[in-house]
C-alpha cells in the first residue's frame, strides 16, 4: 500500500502517565509504526494478535525488516519511556 493511502494524523501529544493505550502505542512504535492505523493499512489486516487477558499487543511484524517482535503479556513501557511515546489523533 502506498503512503498516500495511509490516513494522516491531525495531531500528536506525548502522554504524561502510563495507560493501556500508551502501552499499545509504545509497542507499535517500537516495531517502527506510528500506531495501529498505520500497521493495519500496511499489512492489510483487521487487527493484530493480542493477549486475551490484558488486551496488549502480542506480536508485530517489524517495519524495517519483516522480522517479528514478541511482547510479554505484562507492561513493557517503562516510566522513563512514557514521554517518548507519541499518541496520534485523526
Amino acid at each position: 500500500m502506498s503512503s498516500a493511502e495511509i490516513l494522516k494524523p491531525k495531531s500528536m501529544v506525548r502522554p504524561k502517565h502510563w495507560s493501556e493505550e500508551v502501552e499499545n502505542a509504545y509497542r507499535f512504535q517500537l516495531a517502527g509504526y506510528r500506531d495501529v492505523t498505520e500497521y493495519k493499512a500496511i499489512h492489510n489486516v483487521e487487527d493484530c494478535e493480542r493477549w486475551p487477558d490484558s488486551g496488549f499487543v502480542k506480536k508485530l511484524k517489524r517495519k524495517e525488516d519483516g522480522y517479528f517482535y514478541y511482547y510479554n503479556r505484562t507492561r513493557e513501557c517503562q516510566d522513563k519511556d512514557i514521554n517518548k511515546t507519541k499518541m496520534y489523533s485523526y
